[in-house]
């Protein structure tokens, strides 16, 4: 049995996000990436059963890679704005230093491996912000709220913006690139509207 090289994993990894982001999960297969790879499709059956466990794989590990980044200096005992503030850090250090892991996110969050992928975030992440927004709602610094709810306020206007700096553009096709100003003139507007 041949042993796994831990470079040539890496390797596989890496152009396998390539491929994706490329030709779409409709587009992506093992064929193609053997190719990419310089390496047969034999090698890459050492790495992954198939072409569904090898973007698993992928996305799980790196859902949890994320998931670590997020919760970095993140308190869920926290004051709703101070762990907040941090959360938008987190999340922007995290989107900004990883795009192409952030464009692969948005390709699986609307395919048939989101559910399992997504997993991935259930424990330590899934607890620590539902305990951070309980506390918030039990101090009374924001109403209590679907988690949906919550989520659509809090953090899809930093998504947005991220999305435009990847893109490179507005809405409005206008030249786009996140700054500080911009992201914490947006986290204002955001608290505004969740503290009570």
């Amino acid at each position: 049995m041949r042993t796994r090289n831990t470079d040539k994993e890496q390797l596989v990894k890496s152009k396998a996000i390539d491929l994706l982001l490329r030709d779409g999960l409709e587009g992506f297969s093992v064929n193609k990436l053997a190719k990419e790879c310089g390496i047969s499709v034999a090698t890459l059956y050492i790495y992954y059963k198939d072409k569904d466990d090898l973007i698993m794989q992928i996305g799980q590990e790196e859902v949890k890679n994320m998931s670590t980044q997020m919760l970095e200096g993140f308190d869920p005992e926290a004051k709703f704005e101070e762990g907040l503030r941090v959360q938008w850090k987190n999340r922007a250090k995290c989107v900004l230093n990883n795009p192409k892991i952030a464009q692969l996110f948005e390709q699986l969050r609307t395919s048939t491996y989101h559910e399992a992928i997504m997993d991935a975030f259930k424990n330590e992440f899934k607890e620590h912000m539902g305990r951070f927004m309980k506390n918030a709602v039990d101090r009374g610094e924001i109403l209590a709220m679907p988690v949906e709810v919550y989520w659509s306020i809090a953090y899809a206007p930093l998504y947005n913006l991220l999305r435009f700096h990847n893109e490179g553009r507005s809405l409005a096709g206008k030249k786009f690139v996140i700054n500080d100003k911009i992201m914490w003139q947006t986290f204002d507007l955001v608290l505004r509207a969740l503290k009570k």
